[in-house]
C-alpha cells in the first residue's frame, strides 16, 4: 500500500513539473514579419471600380435642360431617357459619361452640391443621386433614394437656396412637393406638399421663383402668380391663345422670355420664343417675337443660366439643339450652337 502511494505521489508531481515548464505563445503586437500568422485562405480586399459608363449617342433626342453643378456639366436627355454629363462644353456627345439612364421622359435635374434630384417623369417618380468616388480616385453616380408617387408627371425641380429646399412640381395635378436635407445629412426628406386646387387636371409644365413670389406657366390661358410661402394665388395674367402651352418664364434684365410649346388646342404648330416688358402685355400680343432671332426651326424648351452666359434647349426637331447666348442692356448677343 505505501508503494503505490508513492508510485501515484511521483507522477503527480511530474505532470506538475511537465505543466508549468510549457511555453506560453507570443503575444502578437504588431505586423512584423516575425509575428505574421499566414493562412492556408487569404481574403482579399474587395476593389471598388465602380465608373459610369460613356454616352453612346452621337446626338440628343428632346434636350430638355442644361445646368452646371460644381465642376461638371449635366444634359437631361429626355428622350433618350437618360442624364448625362461632362467637365467641359466643347468636346463632341461621345465623350459624356452617363449618371443614369433607364428612366422614361425625364425634364430637369437640381442639385445642393451634395444631392441631386431628378423627375423620372412618366414613372411619377423623384430619384436621389450621390456622386462617390472609386478606388482609383474616378468618380461615378449613385442613386440612394427614390420618392414614387410624386402627382402625376413631375415636370420641373429646382433647388432654392434661400429655403435650402428643393420644389417639384407635379404637371397634371397641382402639387408642388418640398423636399429637405439637413445641412449633416446625405438623405432627403419630403418634408411638405402644396396644393393649387385650380390647377388639378391642367398641364402646366414649370414655375419661376422670384424673391418671394412663384410663377406658373399658362396652362388654362392664362399666368398664375402665387406667394412662395404657401402658393396662394394673389394675380392672374391672361394671355392670347396662340401662345397658352407655355414651357418656362425667364426674368432676364428688364424683359420676361417665355418659351411656347404649344398653343392653346395643343398645335406645335405655334411654337416660339418671346419676351415682354410686362405680364400684362401677354394678353394683348404687345411683346417681341425672337424665334428667328435664334435660327431656330424646333421648339424652344427651358432657359437656364451658368458661367456668365445663358443657355436654351431647343427639340422636336430631327437635329435637337442647345444654344448659347448673352443678354447686355437688354440686347440679345453671342448666340451660339453648342450642340
Amino acid at each position: 500500500m505505501k508503494k503505490l502511494t508513492a508510485i501515484l505521489f511521483y507522477i503527480f508531481i511530474t505532470l506538475g513539473f511537465l505543466t508549468g515548464c510549457q511555453k506560453e505563445a507570443p503575444v502578437q503586437t504588431g505586423n512584423t514579419e516575425e509575428n505574421i500568422v499566414i493562412n492556408d485562405e487569404k481574403t482579399e480586399k474587395e476593389v471598388n471600380d465602380r465608373t459610369d459608363e460613356t454616352n453612346t449617342y452621337t446626338n440628343l433626342c428632346i434636350p430638355t435642360y442644361i445646368t452646371r453643378v460644381d465642376d461638371c456639366y449635366f444634359i437631361v436627355d429626355c428622350y433618350h431617357n437618360q442624364v448625362i454629363y461632362h467637365d467641359n462644353l466643347t468636346d463632341p456627345l461621345e465623350q459624356w459619361k452617363v449618371m443614369v439612364d433607364g428612366l422614361s421622359r425625364p425634364h430637369t435635374m437640381a442639385s445642393d452640391g451634395v444631392v441631386y434630384l431628378i423627375d423620372d417623369t412618366e414613372n411619377h417618380k423623384i430619384i436621389v443621386m450621390q456622386k462617390r468616388m472609386n478606388d482609383y480616385g474616378e468618380n461615378y453616380f449613385e442613386i440612394t433614394q427614390e420618392f414614387s408617387d410624386i402627382g402625376t408627371r413631375p415636370h420641373y425641380i429646382i433647388y432654392h437656396e434661400e429655403s435650402n429646399t428643393f420644389y417639384a412640381w407635379s404637371s397634371m395635378t397641382g402639387e408642388m412637393y418640398l423636399f429637405q436635407r439637413e445641412v449633416d445629412a446625405t438623405e432627403v426628406e419630403l418634408a411638405e406638399v402644396r396644393k393649387i386646387d385650380q390647377l388639378m387636371g391642367v398641364y402646366v409644365r414649370s414655375f419661376t421663383i422670384v424673391d418671394d413670389a412663384i410663377y406658373f406657366v399658362s396652362g388654362q390661358q392664362k399666368i398664375l402668380k402665387a406667394q412662395l410661402s404657401d402658393l396662394e394665388i394673389v394675380a392672374e395674367y391672361p394671355v392670347i391663345p396662340e401662345i397658352a402651352g407655355m414651357a418656362q418664364i425667364s426674368l432676364i434684365g428688364d424683359y420676361y422670355y417665355v418659351t411656347v410649346s404649344t398653343d392653346v388646342s395643343g398645335s406645335q404648330d405655334y411654337k416660339t420664343i418671346l419676351r415682354a416688358d410686362s405680364l400684362e402685355s401677354l394678353a394683348t400680343g404687345e411683346f417681341d417675337v425672337l424665334y428667328d432671332l435664334f435660327g431656330c426651326d424646333g421648339t424652344p424648351y427651358n432657359i437656364t443660366h451658368f458661367d456668365g452666359h445663358f443657355y436654351l434647349a431647343e427639340h422636336r426637331i430631327s437635329n435637337c439643339r442647345i444654344w448659347q447666348f448673352d443678354v447686355n442692356n437688354n440686347e440679345i448677343e453671342n448666340i451660339t450652337k453648342i450642340y
